[in-house]
């Protein structure tokens, strides 16, 4: 289905339902080998013991509920996740802790240590003789950058041609070496890859790939941390999430954490994939993973990957009940919308990689006939994820007209 919509002036959507869409069976051995309660358990236990750490809030928005016909929709604001601005920060720092707790007790013959052993630098020795790499559009390298910092060892950065100075520059600033390659996102990762095969480095990677899968699902454990706080926050679960996608690991990590809590009575899970790089759409299109190619130019740049993830796909098979497509004007417009509300909800910076899945909520449910498909009516409640916030703060000033502070300063 493709429908015009209200967002941006001459603006469309298109949207699939996924044939294989199936919570009473969806989350079988296949799923639990990717993401399960033992793992999860001791990331939560992990990273809620670091210092800075703290459940980011939701946010209710009721004039948007309002407007838009249905009862409820809550924003969960990962703008201020320890400091990165996003919610990477879960993900890529404690897969390197694990990598090097892994290492340590390989390299000396005993049971992982502690983390706070590492920190406290018990086994530099070793840390520091250590290199992890990554290919990024910026958030998830920030977060790899950073853990490296936290944890001692030494950090590559690998970005694309199109990821701005700025987010290089938030990087370095956790003391990575930040090399740029050319093309796209799928280019970079293939360039990390090959140059930690070469130099005998590390990857942690969002994405997983054939013959590499542990450290994804370490970040993907992280990442579902987030989606326990909002189910903690709210009691009642939504009926409807709408969730961005880019390689898939973060709407993999939701859906699981859901599905896990509640089984057949989970919430439906909308991917929400922008247009300029919608693998996810043609991947549910064909019903197996597939690529698109191109230079993948998208304005929502954390989302800009040609490829799925292997991991996130055998999740998400059978627990996405729809995809859409986004455009940049889309993400835009709800930027502003969010940074400049009607009728007294509170304003919020959320970055342009942050709106995907609110933005393709607005827009289904301005449509009847996408409302009927997704099942939207006067008693959905909706939950989004707002995954960053001004991550770039320059880009962030010129597409809403003012800086993420004084959006702030206006709640």
């Amino acid at each position: 289905m493709i429908f015009e919509n209200a967002l941006g002036e001459g603006q469309s959507n298109e949207l699939i339902l996924n044939p294989h869409y199936d919570t009473a069976k969806g989350y079988g051995p296949k799923q639990e080998a990717v993401l399960n309660d033992a793992a999860f358990d001791l990331a939560k236990r992990t990273i809620s013991s670091w210092e800075g750490y703290a459940p980011t809030p939701l946010v209710l928005l009721p004039a948007m509920a309002a407007k838009t016909g249905v009862a409820e929709i809550q924003f969960k604001d990962e703008g201020g996740r320890f400091g990165l601005g996003s919610f990477k920060a879960l993900g890529g720092a404690y897969a390197v802790l694990r990598l090097l707790a892994r290492e340590i007790a390989k390299a000396k013959d005993i049971p992982e240590p502690s983390a706070e052993d590492i920190v406290a630098g018990k086994y530099a020795d070793i840390v520091s003789q250590l290199t992890v790499c990554c290919a990024t559009d910026g958030n998830h390298g920030r977060s790899v950058a950073w853990g490296a910092q936290r944890f001692g060892c030494r950090c590559v950065i690998f970005i694309h041609a199109t990821v701005s100075e700025g987010r290089k520059e938030a990087i370095e600033a956790y003391g990575a070496e930040v090399r740029r390659c050319a093309g796209n996102y799928d280019d970079s990762v293939r360039e990390a890859q090959e140059t930690a095969t070469r130099e005998g480095w590390f990857v942690v990677s969002d994405t997983s790939y054939p013959g590499y899968t542990e450290i994804p699902k370490d970040v993907m454990q992280g990442y579902e941390l987030m989606a326990a706080e909002a189910a903690d926050t709210l009691g009642t679960p939504p009926t409807h999430i709408f969730i961005q996608t880019g390689v898939g690991g973060l709407a993999a990590a939701v859906a699981a954490q859901f599905a896990r809590r509640y089984g057949p009575d989970a919430p439906r899970v909308i991917l929400a994939d922008p247009d300029q790089s919608a693998c996810w759409l043609e991947t549910i299109r064909e019903s197996k993973p597939t690529a698109v190619e191109g230079d993948l130019d998208t304005l929502m740049a954390g989302l800009a990957c040609g490829e799925v993830s292997l991991l996130a796909w055998d999740v998400l098979e059978p627990l996405t009940f729809a995809v859409m497509s986004v455009t940049d004007p889309d993400a835009v417009a709800v930027m502003r919308a969010l940074a400049n509300p009607e009728g007294g909800d509170p304003p919020v910076a959320a970055g342009e990689s942050a709106v995907a899945g609110l933005a393709a909520f607005l827009a289904a449910a301005e449509n009847d006939e996408a409302r009927a498909a997704l099942g939207i009516d006067a008693n959905s409640r909706i939950l989004c994820f707002g995954t960053e916030g001004d991550t770039d703060a320059a880009l962030f000033k010129t597409l809403v007209g003012r800086s993420a502070a004084e959006v702030r300063g206006a709640a």
